[in-house]
């Protein structure tokens, strides 16, 4: 587990039950709202000034709280289930080892999403739209 990962699987505290209930299709497919929620409130800066800091909580709040508030799924046979169980798999890497080819893609990928972040991140902190969207 890289320390990127040891950090952030820690501030989420998510435990096996945590997990199960974050299988849940409707977990994933909302959990998307917490990136444009926090990017919005870090945009609001410029309108709210320091009660920009509420928008960015509640933000945090619910990506917080998105695994723990739906209930487990009734089946995991799904591709939302099935991405959360692959997360699980990747995060317990160094116990149970990943086939390297798979292990190879899933690093591609975190790298490819990490640079797709930057310029996120620039759009943000320059309030320009484009790079932000």
């Amino acid at each position: 587990m890289s320390r990127d990962d040891s950090i952030a699987e820690r501030m989420m505290a998510m435990d096996e039950a945590t997990w199960l209930r974050h299988a849940n299709p409707l977990s994933v497919y909302t959990r998307y709202l917490g990136l444009p929620l926090l990017a919005l409130g870090i945009w609001s800066r410029v309108w709210l000034g320091w009660w920009a800091l509420l928008p960015i909580a509640a933000a945090i709040v619910w990506i917080w709280a998105n695994p723990r508030i739906f209930p487990k799924p009734a089946s995991t046979n799904n591709w939302a289930s099935k991405a959360v169980l692959g997360e699980r798999v990747w995060l317990n890497r160094k116990q149970v080892a990943i086939p390297a080819g798979h292990r190879r893609a899933a690093l591609l990928l975190s790298i490819l999403n990490g640079l797709a972040s930057l310029p996120v991140i620039y759009g943000l902190a320059m309030l320009d739209v484009w790079p932000t969207v």
